[in-house]
């Protein structure tokens, strides 16, 4: 296994900033977006390439991931 992406700034949402129970954006020196649990932060991370993150933040404004 190669050494992990630095991220140099992690980004929390807006509307989670009071209750500090949301995830962090990040995006990775290799231009990957890092995703991890703003209450974990030195736990694991996750890697999204730049096309699939784009599909997801595409997806969430469409209102796919919607509660019904």
């Amino acid at each position: 296994m190669g050494t992990a992406p630095s991220i140099e700034i992690w980004e929390i949402s807006t509307f989670s900033r009071a209750a500090d129970n949301c995830v962090e954006v990040g995006v990775a020196s290799t231009g990957q977006r890092a995703v991890r649990n703003s209450k974990d932060r030195l736990g694991p991370v996750v890697f999204f390439t730049l096309e699939e993150w784009r599909a997801f933040v595409d997806g969430v404004k469409a209102g796919q991931f919607d509660v019904r």
